[in-house]
């Protein structure tokens, strides 16, 4: 399994009005682990980089003069990326953007040479609803160091992201678990029961604990609208009645 970890800096939020690209950078994951392969680059955009988005990443414009086009990188780019899965944190954002610069070029748009896309910003959301799904959130909740990010940076951050996604996905390798058992359970262990062993005393909750517990779920449905234990509950009592 190949996946390669990306990460975009643009001249600003929107290709739409013309932003494009400065900075791509990527890292590669086989089979969950980091390889060390990795493709970086920076852009000379031909345009503006708005003073928002610099006091974002701080790559500036007189630093891009003489860095390459993006139509010199496009194929560079397309061999290093092509068959694998990508992993992109608001995924929309970045492939809009590359789309677009492949667009230029007359090239075909990521789509046509990578096996998918995995956004991570919509994976945090859906592991985690309603809590802050930023990388630097998300590297504080799986305790990884992030100290050195001062600014943003296309490759840095992939390296980041690639450190975040295991983290979120750690034990799903482990999922794919043996189903098979013995067909006559010869192969088995046999279980040794002490016969000795007392039987288990089963306690029941009086009509006190029981009527205190109903009073609980009362209050649970008062504060929230609805308590399905306090239908159970209810239901299981008017069976119980002769």
């Amino acid at each position: 399994m190949r996946q390669i970890v990306l990460d975009t800096e643009t001249t600003g939020l929107d290709w739409r009005n013309g932003h494009r690209v400065i900075e791509i950078g990527c890292v590669e994951l086989v089979n969950r682990s980091l390889t060390g392969r990795h493709f970086h680059v920076y852009l000379n955009p031909e345009r503006e980089i708005d003073a928002e988005a610099e006091a974002v990443h701080g790559i500036s414009l007189d630093f891009l003069t003489d860095k390459p086009k993006f139509e010199a990188i496009a194929a560079d780019f397309e061999a290093f990326v092509a068959g694998a899965e990508l992993l992109i944190h608001n995924a929309s954002f970045d492939v809009g953007f590359l789309n677009a610069e492949l667009s230029r070029c007359g090239r075909g748009n990521v789509a046509s040479f990578c096996h998918g896309v995995i956004d991570t910003l919509r994976l945090a959301k859906e592991q985690n609803p309603g809590k802050k799904a930023s990388l630097d959130a998300l590297c504080e909740r799986y305790d990884i160091d992030n100290g050195h990010r001062t600014l943003h940076g296309a490759l840095l951050d992939a390296e980041i992201l690639a450190e975040v996604y295991l983290a979120m996905t750690r034990g799903q390798e482990t999922l794919a678990i043996t189903l098979e058992e013995p067909s006559n359970g010869a192969d088995m262990p046999a279980r040794s029961v002490a016969p000795d062993r007392p039987r288990l005393k089963v306690l029941r909750a009086n009509d006190a604990e029981r009527a205190a517990h109903a009073a609980v779920l009362a209050d649970i449905e008062k504060a929230a609208g609805h308590c399905l234990w306090l239908a159970k509950v209810q239901a299981a009592s008017e069976a119980e009645s002769p």
